[in-house]
């Protein structure tokens, strides 16, 4: 009975080892992601966890500019702010571009269709509105403003940095409101738009004045109009006017070529050189 009692009280101590044993294996095992969280500060614990990115030379350029960053659906409100009107004129904007009931436009990084729907006032149930964005956000947004103004010539469509997703040669005016700083590959956009506008087809451009420093904006969503030549004509574009009665804003009109005027164009330099040997 003796070695009995001795043998028990002997596997309780090694019992007793081995609970300690395993105790200070889990104190010192890693603690679980969920407890880690709970420690982090409380301003980490917003942020998620991702993997280190490549540190970036810096904004992306094209032709010395910066191309601005696509301004987010998080900032809708920002395009149907109070102090629009006053500040951008939109009415006397579109009254300067003539815009013939019954044309197709192409309303171009529309937004939540701020522009859109008075465009679609303007050129009347014979005529349609293409409104393009990138963001599908923005395209929700946009066709529910369009159902509750009543209006069923916008047709929403998500485009992308590189498709303009326009019917070629049927858009009669492209128009862009402050959103050509943005476009991400500048050369492959204008070529989509010029294919989609018909021949004599009008693109304007509705950007801040970069020339004037007192224009409240940022400089990189600023173009001058030396720029914006700079960059549209290379691409077969003919510029034809520029109106500058709005407070921050010019309106810089181009058009697409007819076939006579491009040959004009293509025939210019080789008269330049003849002219000037």
């Amino acid at each position: 009975m003796t070695r009995i009692r001795l043998l028990g009280t002997a596997l309780a101590v090694v019992l007793l080892l081995l609970q300690a044993s395993l105790a200070a294996q889990v104190t010192d095992a890693p603690a679980p992601q969920k407890e880690l969280e709970k420690e982090r500060d409380p301003q980490d614990q917003a942020k998620p966890l991702r993997r280190p990115r490549r540190s970036s030379a810096g904004p992306r350029m094209y032709m010395g500019r910066p191309i601005a960053d696509v301004m987010s659906f998080h900032g809708a409100d920002w395009l149907v702010r109070d102090t629009r009107e006053q500040e951008e004129q939109p009415e006397a904007m579109l009254d300067a571009l003539k815009i013939k009931p019954g044309s197709t436009v192409a309303d171009v990084g529309a937004g939540v269709g701020y522009t859109s729907l008075k465009l679609a006032r303007r050129v009347g149930s014979e005529g349609i509105v293409l409104a393009t964005d990138v963001q599908p956000e923005m395209l929700q947004m946009l066709a529910a403003n369009a159902r509750a103004a009543g209006l069923k010539n916008v047709r929403p469509i998500r485009c992308t940095s590189t498709d303009t997703k326009l019917p070629e040669g049927k858009v009669d005016l492209v128009l862009m409101v402050d959103v050509y700083h943005e476009c991400v590959d500048p050369e492959t956009t204008l070529q989509g738009l010029l294919k989609a506008l018909k021949p004599g087809g009008r693109l304007v451009l509705v950007e801040f004045r970069g020339e004037d420093p007192e224009v409240p904006i940022k400089p990189e969503h600023k173009m001058t109009f030396a720029q914006v030549r700079r960059e549209l004509e290379p691409q077969g574009f003919k510029f034809k006017e520029k109106f500058d009665f709005l407070p921050w804003q010019h309106i810089i009109v181009f058009e697409k070529p007819v076939a006579k005027d491009k040959d004009k164009v293509e025939e210019a330099p080789a008269r330049s050189k003849a002219d000037n040997p």
